[in-house]
């Protein structure tokens, strides 16, 4: 595997397979590397004639400088997990090599999908992914983008972006993976206390009966027996629950026929913050 710390020397190095016309599959990452993303880049691999996965902890889209501070940094032992399932090439760029002196976000407007849960509780964050994932495609320019379901609002944004950008980029989803207690892969996961650790697993168990209740009970409903059960959880507290239009993301109130939902949540488990979703039975 090569490693590549600036622009030039990756852009140089991917030439040869641009000229040739040979797909290049692309992960984007901030490092603390798992299983869930080297299932992206395994997915890649199979689809691309070579793969690149960037390494980049991204200032602009942390509203709290503490949460940048305290996200893990594992250089060296992701480095040994890409070359473990052949990653071909690594790009690991410093913040003055990507913004230079001006670390400030691009403002973007994501036809109102950057409005909604996520968005309401952390300013300004998909203005910072947008910026980031928008330069990473410029100086990758990958006919393939690997995304994890997990953040699936940011896999919607991503994919508007590409279009109102008209970068020549394929995003592609791919399905949460998950700890075998069901707890969706995080880096973030490292960070929680044992007591955390073995009560997160409530989220996805809570997510997979909300999937069995949408067939039998109404949205409002739902909302209110969800917020019940986090109140049982004295070591979990629920930010936020939604189910919400897999297009607009836009929180239901009602279920109409021939429209995909999903369930979103977050979840602080002490200090940590988690995340998850589950695709819910389409209403036809």
């Amino acid at each position: 595997m090569k490693i590549f710390n600036t622009k030039k020397d990756i852009t140089n190095c991917l030439l040869e397979y641009k000229t040739k016309k040979q797909p290049i599959g692309f992960v984007p990452t901030m490092g603390a590397l798992h299983q869930g993303h080297l299932s992206l880049i395994k997915e890649a691999k199979a689809e691309n004639e070579v793969v690149v996965v960037s390494i980049f902890v991204n200032p602009t889209q942390f509203d709290n400088s503490s949460d940048l501070e305290k996200y893990p940094k594992t250089l060296e032992k992701d480095i040994e997990l890409l070359k473990s399932i052949n990653c071909d090439f690594l790009f690991a760029p410093t913040v003055d090599e990507i913004y230079a002196e001006n670390i400030i976000s691009e403002s973007f407007n994501f036809d109102g999908l950057e409005h909604q849960m996520e968005g309401e509780f952390r300013t300004g964050h998909f203005n910072g992914v947008g910026t980031i994932v928008k330069a990473l495609f410029q100086i990758i320019m990958p006919n393939n983008a690997y995304f994890g379901e997990k953040d699936f609002q940011q896999l919607q944004i991503v994919k508007k972006m590409t279009e109102q950008q008209k970068l020549p980029v394929v995003v592609k989803g791919c399905e949460i993976y998950r700890e075998k207690d069901g707890l969706a892969m995080s880096s973030r996961n490292v960070r929680l206390t044992k007591e955390h650790r073995k009560a997160a697993p409530f989220i996805y168990k809570t997510l997979l009966q909300v999937q069995t209740l949408f067939t039998q009970k109404s949205i409002l409903e739902i909302n209110s027996w969800v917020k019940k059960e986090f109140e049982k959880q004295p070591l979990l507290k629920l930010e936020y629950f939604c189910i919400a239009n897999t297009q607009t993301l836009q929180a239901a109130t009602n279920k109409k026929q021939d429209t995909e939902y999903r369930a979103f949540m977050a979840v602080f488990a002490g200090e940590i913050r988690l995340i998850d979703n589950i695709k819910l039975e389409n209403c036809n």
